[in-house]
């Protein structure tokens, strides 16, 4: 047990290291404070987690992939988030649910959803946590920071959810019917490759 803490701690500290050299000074610290939120909040319940992780990363600066990344859509993974410091609303959501996950909590608990945001007419991501399956759940959001029930969130209509391996299509009540496999959407498999990988990408700034 000793042995595999030890190569944990030496694998991420490696992660580190690699997004401050190819981001520089300020995108270290943010990965050690990334890696002191995963490593501090591991005894915590999962509506504990939840609020520490979405504070988190809910500090980053918003900014769209057109300006970030020359590109008009482009999923960052936590790591490249974290390099940036900055990203759009998929970008907040991926890295929360990535961190979530570090945190033990279930997949089969968590969905990234597609939504539209009513208020400013344009598509959005969330993050939502299901305590039970047919539980109404908890949304996670760069856009308001109060983690709230989905039927107090009116202002946002889901379209579609997915998480590891289940895309599910949304319907007005319940979670939806399943549509297929998450492997359906190619910008979330190119995202998986490389974070298994830990490819990074640079992007135009850096904050």
């Amino acid at each position: 047990m000793l042995l595999a803490l030890n190569v944990s701690a030496a694998n991420n500290m490696h992660k580190i290291e690699k997004i401050k050299q190819f981001y520089g000074e300020r995108a270290g610290k943010r990965a050690i404070a990334w890696h002191d939120l995963i490593q501090k909040s591991q005894h915590l319940t999962d509506l504990q987690k939840l609020k520490a992780v979405n504070d988190f990363f809910n500090q980053f600066i918003f900014i769209s992939d057109q300006k970030l990344w020359g590109k008009e859509d482009y999923w960052a993974t936590p790591y490249e988030f974290i390099g940036a410091g900055a990203g759009d609303c998929e970008d907040f959501s991926i890295a929360k649910y990535k961190t979530l996950l570090k945190l033990g909590i279930n997949d089969n608990k968590l969905r990234l959803v597609y939504v539209k945001a009513l208020e400013l007419n344009q598509f959005h991501m969330v993050v939502t946590y299901y305590p039970t399956p047919s539980a109404i759940p908890l949304v996670l959001d760069n856009l308001k920071g109060e983690i709230l029930p989905a039927s107090q969130r009116k202002d946002l209509l889901p379209i579609y959810s997915f998480n590891g391996s289940k895309l599910w299509l949304m319907k007005q009540k319940g979670q939806g019917q399943i549509a297929g496999n998450a492997s359906r959407l190619s910008l979330w498999n190119d995202l998986r490759h490389r974070s298994q990988h830990i490819k990074l990408n640079r992007p135009l700034y850096t904050f």
